[in-house]
């Protein structure tokens, strides 16, 4: 993905995470003050039937005007013009409260006409706690003198307490875009080390390529020479120049393939091609390196798939090429071919030094090599198996391993029909 389309997409995100937010802490302050508007009807409600049961049994009229007068959010007056009995007055208090579902504590109290002051009620707890003696200031109100006050100290909390599933659903959106913001960093950062590292393999086989096309180039000149071909030492030391330099060539142009595979798709020119002649040709070739190499075939010779040959032919010379590699011994290697109706699986077992269980599903990563004293003898940069899995990858096969049973491993390729 370019950099540019990556960036608006990020963009893009960041700005849809913090509107969705943005809006969700709108709905929940509007959330809040429609709970605040029902409790606080809920209140005056409540209020004005305790008013009708205290003028009940009385010869006294009920007030004309409206007798509750809400001072604060959580604080109100209810002028009744008349006397009343503390008790009384918490009964009716309680249990209107609890008829219209307001089950927070409260406080109360009333005015004393001989004191000309507001004494203190009483603490209602609507919890498992018992009732609180507590001295608390009401403030006097002119011009009345019959008339209580009440107070609710918890009604914030008892108003957040009930838009739980609204604080839940936000706090678990500011996750989500503290996620989203540490994933779009993380993406960042290996994009970025992405990048660096394509631009150091490209410079790295660059610079490694010019000077080693020149030493090639001398060392094959060098063996023409005719006092090189009558000396055999010096004829064998130049044969290990040009066999090694076309080796470390061969090395740097495979990191540089897959470097240039990683940036793009490969081209697959797939067609319909026989299995045993590509293995067979591989084989012969690999024996006239590795004399004492064994392979046995087991196979119809009919059997065909569609894939890219020049590809499948290297993901044949990988998988032999490793398990010559990481032998012990002269090396023996079994390919099974098995058809059925639904897919072909060709299976390559050896007789190497196998594959600890913990490490066996990283043979496949880029530039992973098993910390072996056996792998610190063979050269190589971990790009062998991976560039198998990444051909396997591009032909949709499934490619897998499992230690055999008693020595080596088996590398397994599902071919679907």
């Amino acid at each position: 993905m370019k950099t540019k389309n990556l960036n608006i997409i990020i963009v893009l995100g960041l700005v849809a995470t913090i509107g969705i937010l943005i809006a969700q802490l709108l709905w929940t302050k509007e959330a809040f003050n429609l709970e605040e508007k029902k409790f606080s009807q809920r209140t005056h409600i409540a209020l004005l039937e305790v008013v009708k049961k205290l003028y009940q049994g009385t010869n006294s009229e009920l007030p004309i005007q409206n007798p509750i007068k809400k001072i604060a959010n959580d604080y109100y007056i209810v002028n009744v013009e008349n006397d009343f009995q503390p008790d009384i007055l918490e009964h009716y208090l309680k249990s209107e409260f609890t008829k219209f579902n307001i089950n927070t504590d409260f406080e109360y109290a009333m005015y004393n006409c001989q004191s000309d002051e507001m004494v203190y009620g009483n603490y209602v707890s609507f919890g498992d706690k018992k009732a609180i003696q507590k001295s608390v200031y009401f403030p006097k109100h002119e011009n009345l003198v019959y008339y209580f006050a009440v107070r609710f100290p918890d009604e914030t909390s008892y108003l957040l307490s009930s838009l739980r599933f609204w604080f839940v659903l936000s706090i678990a959106l500011i996750i989500i875009l503290l996620v989203y913001v540490y994933s779009i960093y993380t993406i960042i950062q290996q994009k970025k080390y992405s990048e660096l590292q394509r631009d150091f393999i490209n410079n790295m086989t660059h610079e490694f390529k010019t000077p080693l096309s020149s030493i090639l180039l001398a060392s094959t000149y060098l063996n023409k020479q005719e006092i090189i071909q009558k000396d055999t030492k010096l004829e064998k030391y130049t044969e290990i120049i040009i066999n090694q330099s076309k080796k470390l060539n061969s090395h740097i142009e495979q990191i540089l393939n897959i470097a240039k595979s990683d940036n793009a798709p490969m081209t697959m020119n797939k067609k319909e091609i026989l299995l045993v002649p590509i293995i067979i040709d591989v084989i012969e070739n690999m024996q006239l390196k590795h004399p004492n190499l064994s392979v046995k075939i087991n196979a119809d010779e009919t059997t065909k798939i569609n894939a890219d040959e020049f590809h499948f032919t290297n993901i044949v010379y990988n998988l032999l090429d490793n398990s010559i590699k990481y032998c012990d011994e002269n090396p023996t290697i079994s390919i099974d071919i098995l058809e059925d109706k639904n897919k072909i699986k060709l299976d390559f077992s050896d007789n190497g030094i196998g594959v600890s269980n913990k490490n066996l599903n990283f043979i496949f990563d880029k530039f992973y090599r098993i910390p072996s004293t056996k792998s610190n003898e063979v050269n190589g940069f971990g790009l062998g198996l991976y560039y198998v899995k990444k051909i396997c990858t591009q032909h949709n096969w499934k490619i897998f391993a499992t230690n055999n049973d008693d020595k080596g491993i088996t590398i397994s390729i599902e071919i679907p029909k």
